[in-house]
Formats: C-alpha cells, structure tokens, sequence
C-alpha cells in the first residue's frame, strides 16, 4: 500500500518520463520556401520563452533599480532564465520542464522577494510559465504522474504563501484538468485509428482468402476436369489402338491437345498472380458458348452425352454467370467420368424466370468408378451458385444415379461478376 502511494511522486520527481511527442502529422506545420516543412509548435515554445525572459528581466531591473534591496545583475539575469527556459523545453521533455522549474523555484522566490514589492511573491512570467508546464505533464503523461505533480505543487504552494493557496490551486488545477482531457480524448482517437487500422487489416485478409478461395476452386475445376479426361484417355488409347501406330498417334494427339488446353486455362487463372503491377487478366473466361468443348471430351473419355438446349437462344448471358455455368457442367461430366465411367449423360440448359437453369443427370456406370473423392468439387459448385443469389442441389437418383440442379440468376449478376 505505502509503496502504491510513494510510487507516484517517485516517477513524477526522477524515475518517470513523458510519452513522446504527437506524429508530425498531427502538429502545426508550415512549409516555407527556402526551408521547407518546419513545425510551429517548437518555435512557439522558444518565441514565448524568450518573450518570457525579456518581460521577466526587464521587471526584475525596474524592481532592481526602485527596490530597497539590489542584487547582482548575473543573478537577475538567471532567475529571468529559470521561468522562460521551461516554457522551451516543454514541448520536448515537458516532465523535465517540470522539475527544472521545481530545482530553480527556490531561487526565483528569493530573488523575487528580495528585490520585488508583489504579494503574493509570484512573478507575472512565473505565473504564466507554471500552469503552461502544468499543462503539458498532464497531456504526455500518466495519470498518476499528472496527480502526484499536483500535490506536490499544492502542497509547495501552501508552503510558499498560504494566503494565496487557493489562487495557486485553482490555476495548477484547470490546468491539469485541461491537459488531461486532451490527453484522454488523444488516446481515444489513436485508439480509434489502430482499431480502423485492424479493420482495414482484417478486411484485406478476408479478401485475400476469398480470392484464394476463388482461385482454388477455379483450379480444381480446370485440373479435375482435363486430368480425368487425359487419364482416361491415357487408359483407353492404348486399348482402341490394338497395335494400329496411326490410332495410337491420333490418341496421342487427342490427350496432348487436351494437356494444351488444360495448360491455357491455368496460365489464364494464375496470370494475374503473376502481374506485379496488379493488373487483372484480360483474357475472356470460359462460357457456355465452349459447351461443345466439353461435350466432346466427355464422349471422348467415354461417357455418352446427350444436350439438351431451349428453341429460343439463351441471349447474352453476364460473364459470371457464364463462367459458373460453365464450371458447373464441367464438374458434374467430370465426376461422372471419375465415378460413372462410361455412363449415359443428359446435359440440359434452360433460361426461365430471368434465371438460367442447369440439370446435368448420368446414370450408372458401365465399369467401377473410382475411389470416393474429398467432395470438394460439389463444394465449389454451390460456393459458385450462392456468390450468385441462386442454388445448387446434387444428389444420388433412383437406378444407381446422379443428378446435379443449378438455378443462377442472372439479374444483377454484373455486380457479382
């Protein structure tokens, strides 16, 4: 408890020290030509102080010069120095500023009493310089600095002149008053700045992990699908050529042609990662004007695909939602050929409800289908219908089937995009 009570008094008197000055972005600054950018607070300071000394000698010399009592001139000029240099040290090491003026009081009132004719023995620059220096411990530092500094003034006030205790409490108090309240509403808005700081922060991440997102599913979509294809056909190449060089070439051909095109779309998704400048890739993503695309690698991989398109064209249909539809199809034939190979496929693409409508359906396989996978296929098919306001149900159908519905809207898709 002792302990609690002394420490206070013990960091206002030498073992504490102020927090550093505000960011210059913060002060009073001017840009002068020849000089720059230079700060009005500090110059302030020493043109006050030296105001300060100025009116404080010059009264001292009258008080001098009428007085009863002389004193030393060197001695008159000190005292003008000890009320003015804390006004210049203030802005840099205000609890210095504080304790100089604590060391040099003693003579500054016996000087002041000796030669001066006030009652009470304050000077006008003392009485200007203490509540400024009061001012600035309170805003640079700790609350319980600020405090223990304000007893020790009213406890020494007291001790100097009783009668004038309440002047001299009133003064020091609005003065510690006034600089803690900036003090607290400084804090408040550093706090709030760091916190808007995090915010921002925060909200980059997010967006780097949906981006990454993003570009995981567009991954998985493009490596899936043209894998499955190729490994396929790698497997069934070799079986269709029965020693014939020309067909083996041919299937050779077909699986390299599929390597290329799996290579341009994912130089097409990884480009803009490589753009140092940030600019985002340019080339058209993938629609479902290149359904036929992957119709045809489906039924080259051994599925039997069948489409099924409306009368009337599906008009221009927004970017995003040509990307996703176009994802969506290609997915759903690459799990077929993963888990259904050599099944019967129906791929069908209305536009109703100023909605485009998928239902991509395969029944079972001719052959056993593959190992069950980590089912983030189906994840990112629904992730790509939910960023669009629309659905996606998957699911097993009667006979040993799967069936994938997509409803993407395409009103406000633009923003989406």
């Amino acid at each position: 408890m002792f302990s609690a009570v002394v420490r206070p008094f013990a960091l206002a008197l030498y073992q504490g020290d102020a927090d550093p000055p505000s960011p210059s972005s913060q002060r009073l600054r001017l840009r002068l030509p020849l000089v720059g950018v230079v700060d009005l607070i500090p110059i302030a300071g020493i043109v006050l102080a030296l105001i300060l000394y100025g009116t404080t000698l010059s009264q001292l010399m009258d008080w001098n010069t009428t007085g009863t009592r002389r004193m030393s001139e060197p001695l008159l000029y000190f005292t003008a120095a000890a009320i003015s240099l804390p006004v210049a040290m203030r802005d840099r090491w205000p609890l210095a500023a504080w304790r100089a003026t604590m060391v040099m009081l003693p003579v500054v009132l016996w000087v002041t009493r000796a030669v001066g004719t006030s009652d009470p023995p304050y000077m006008l620059g003392l009485a200007v310089m203490y509540p400024l220096v009061t001012y600035s411990v309170a805003v640079r530092c700790e609350r319980r600095i600020t405090i223990a500094v304000w007893v020790i003034s009213f406890l020494t006030g007291w001790i100097i002149d009783p009668n004038s205790l309440y002047l001299v409490t009133i003064m020091v108090t609005v003065a510690a008053l006034f600089g803690y309240n900036v003090r607290v509403r400084r804090n408040a808005t550093a706090r709030l700045a760091e916190e808007e700081r995090r915010s921002r922060l925060a909200e980059g991440a997010q967006a780097v992990l949906e981006e990454r997102a993003r570009i995981a599913r567009e991954l998985h979509d493009v490596v899936a699908h043209h894998m499955s294809v190729i490994a396929i056909q790698a497997e069934a190449v070799p079986l269709k050529a029965a020693g014939d060089p020309a067909r083996l070439e041919a299937g050779l051909a077909e699986i390299r042609s599929l390597s290329l095109e799996a290579i341009a779309e994912l130089r097409q998704v990884l480009g803009v990662l490589r753009d140092q400048d940030g600019r985002t890739d340019t080339a058209p993503q993938p629609g479902l004007d290149r359904l036929d695309e992957l119709v045809s690698n489906a039924r080259a991989a051994g599925l039997t695909v069948g489409v099924e398109l409306p009368d009337q064209p599906l008009g221009e249909l927004p970017p995003a939602v040509g990307l996703s539809a176009y994802r969506i199809v290609q997915e759903s034939l690459s799990n077929a050929m993963r888990h259904a190979p050599g099944a019967t496929v129906t791929v069908a693409v209305a536009r109703a409800d100023d909605a485009l409508r998928l239902h991509v359906t395969n029944g079972p396989g001719a052959a056993p289908g593959g190992p069950e996978g980590t089912a983030q296929g189906l994840v990112g098919m629904r992730e790509r219908a939910a960023l669009l306001g629309g659905t996606l149900e998957a699911g097993p159908i009667e006979g040993g089937g799967f069936q994938v519905a997509a409803r993407l809207p395409i009103a406000g898709a633009e923003e989406t995009a």
